[in-house]
């Protein structure tokens, strides 16, 4: 089936004054909001689903009539918002870790968000024919889900569903925060461990529903393999690190093994990862340079008028724009010309480099399974090294190799959320030029929403960012990565070598997965569980199983729709409770405290457990109507 849409067939509205109102509004709120997601579960998932439903419903509620192109770009701007976040907490918050910055410098922030931003939509729009037009090999899971959505979206009564389950799901989300954030009735995570002679036996989960929706939106593969690798990091190679008579408490002591070495397993299985992921793409890669090149040189292909791109010579010039910003940039990281002409040279030749590899990614598995992590961990190696060899040391190389890393970052999540979400266009029949014209007005948005919110968490949460409860593990393992190759640190090799190794064997066991069964064993998802809090994993795990257990008696092809009501759920508890995070920490800020209720341990305990069972079975009762229809329509 093609793509393009019929030309016969009556132009609908597309941009109109509502949509870039709304469309700016929710890439300001989705931007927020995955800031949270972000520091505290590691990941970021996909805004593109609720924003096109929240679009539709406002558009229901505010207006007799409204057309799916104009909800498709509302989600297309919104979704800027949660990719720019996923860049900018992974890095940023490390200049803070390595005691560069006291507090987060705006413009530096907003000036990093906004290059990178623009950059991962110049970069990717030359490759919009390799990758979306023109290949049939690529799924693009979470682009067609989302079209599938909008399309349902067209009929009332899904509509009015689907607002319910989102509500329903940010008011989850919104209650337990305030009980656990404000209130003080339940605990964060609920953990125990214990000594055996020289070694530390741990297990524990946070209690956050956001976790166990993003588990339930990742689905149970994925969940799985997050879990593997948590079970590798916490409780095989804690153990055998041994080493317990050194701490006072098994538990802290299990955190201090974890922190200082433990984690670099999971960067050495990353970097294998990256390196994977660069050799699979090295076709679309040649594509997109040989598509670029023509593009410039005025010999593109003669396209539709409804399908051709914002102009080569217009991306040229915002091009050459974002180059003079990244030299600034730089100049304000070092204070010095020569390394940040090199560091500028690194981050356009790195960005161009890593848009080819997230854009064939988000095809192949989607965008919230996207390894952002995997490709910004080996953009710090390689200009680790690159700025080693010229011999850039100490502050100066460390925030040089950090500002790298942050543009890398926000080029490959934006790149990948935009060719996401032409694929979504390119199904719903919208022009490819608007898309990205909304891309650019949402990321240049949300750029400056920012560092405010970086400053409001960091300054009003216990601990700040980097603490317990914003434990900002990717910026934490950056910040180390930094140090260790600009001589403040030195880096474990032997246990990056050791994770690589874990890394290859995984490789291979997933080539023999992938040539006998339907499961994988994909790296990046296992390598993730090694260097994520184990806190997090539980409440992953459980999602997954959750959504497991909706799915097992249907076929594969059906459970998008058998999860339908779940997933929207998950997204309004993610965005529940991350927004009343931002908001309790605004309250903060303005001298309103958190309650000090005096209960016992015992009692917040017995409270935590309850709440835990209560989570599980919100998710089961939100999906288990829906799921009960479907796999009736199924036996049909």
């Amino acid at each position: 089936m093609s793509d393009l849409p019929d030309s016969s067939a009556p132009q609908l509205p597309e941009l109109t004054p509502r949509v870039i109102v709304l469309g700016l509004i929710l890439s300001v709120v989705m931007g927020a909001a995955n800031v949270y997601v972000g520091l505290k579960a590691g990941m970021t998932v996909s805004a593109s689903i609720p924003a096109a439903v929240m679009a539709m419903l406002l558009f229901r509620l505010l207006f007799k009539k409204s057309s799916i192109l104009e909800a498709n770009q509302v989600q297309t701007c919104a979704s800027a918002g949660e990719s720019l976040a996923a860049g900018i907490i992974f890095t940023m918050p490390a200049m803070i870790l390595i005691g560069h910055w006291q507090s987060f410098d705006f413009w530096t922030v907003t000036l990093v968000a906004l290059t990178g931003g623009l950059l991962g939509i110049l970069f990717m729009i030359p490759m919009r024919r390799v990758f979306v037009a023109d290949n049939e090999d690529l799924p693009f899971p979470e682009g067609v889900a989302c079209a599938a959505v909008l399309e349902a979206g067209e009929e009332g009564d899904h509509q009015q569903d689907a607002a319910t389950s989102l509500l329903i799901g940010g008011a989850l989300g919104a209650v337990f925060k305030i009980a656990a954030g404000f209130m003080g009735l339940v605990n964060d995570t609920l953990q125990v461990a214990r000594t055996t002679g020289e070694r530390i036996f741990y297990f524990g989960g946070d209690l956050s529903p956001m976790l166990v929706a993003v588990g339930f939106i990742v689905r149970l593969n994925v969940a799985v393999l997050i879990f593997i690798g948590g079970s590798i990091g916490w409780l095989i190679g804690i153990p055998l690190m041994g080493g317990a008579s050194q701490y006072d408490d098994p538990i802290s002591g299990a955190w201090t093994i974890w922190s200082t070495e433990i984690r670099y397993v999971g960067v050495g299985a990353m970097v294998v990862g990256g390196i994977g992921s660069l050799i699979a793409v090295r076709r679309g890669l040649l594509s997109a340079i040989t598509e670029l090149w023509h593009g410039l040189r005025g010999r593109r292909v003669t396209q539709d008028h409804g399908q051709r791109d914002i102009p080569s010579g217009l991306i040229l010039v915002l091009g050459l724009g974002c180059t003079a910003m990244l030299g600034l940039v730089n100049f304000r990281f070092t204070d010095d010309i020569g390394v940040s002409v090199l560091s500028t040279a690194v981050m356009l030749a790195m960005g161009f480099f890593f848009t080819a590899v997230a854009s064939y990614i988000v095809g192949l598995v989607g965008n919230s399974n996207s390894p952002v992590s995997g490709m910004t961990i080996t953009a710090v190696l390689a200009a680790g090294g690159l700025l080693w060899l010229f011999n850039y040391s100490g502050t100066q190389g460390m925030v040089a190799t950090l500002g790298i890393a942050a543009i890398v970052c926000c080029v490959a999540c934006t790149s990948g959320d935009v060719c996401n979400d032409l694929k979504t266009g390119s199904l719903v029949g919208a022009a490819p030029f608007r898309q990205q014209t909304m891309q650019i007005a949402g990321v240049i948005v949300a750029a400056f929403v920012m560092a405010p919110v970086l400053t409001l968490l960091h300054n009003n949460t216990p601990g700040g960012i980097g603490g317990a409860q914003l434990s900002a593990p990717q910026a934490s393992l950056f910040a180390s990565l930094a140090k260790g190759f600009a001589g403040e640190g030195e880096l474990p090799w032997r246990l990056i070598g050791l994770g690589a190794g874990i890394g290859v064997l995984i490789l291979g066991i997933d080539e023999v997965l992938k040539r006998k069964t339907t499961h994988r064993a994909h790296l990046m998802p296992i390598a993730v569980g090694m260097y994520l809090p184990f806190g997090l994993a539980t409440p992953i795990l459980i999602g997954g199983l959750v959504a497991w257990f909706f799915t097992k008696a249907t076929r594969h092809e059906e459970h998008d729709r058998v999860l339908h009501r779940g997933i929207l759920f998950s997204s309004g508890v993610i965005a529940g409770e991350a927004l009343t995070a931002v908001g309790l920490a605004g309250l903060a800020a303005l001298g309103i405290t958190a309650l000090d209720l005096g209960l016992s341990p015992l009692a917040k305990n017995l409270i935590s457990i309850a709440v835990a069972a209560g989570i599980i079975a919100a998710f089961a009762v939100m999906t288990k109507s829906k799921s009960s229809q479907a796999s009736a329509a199924s036996d049909d």
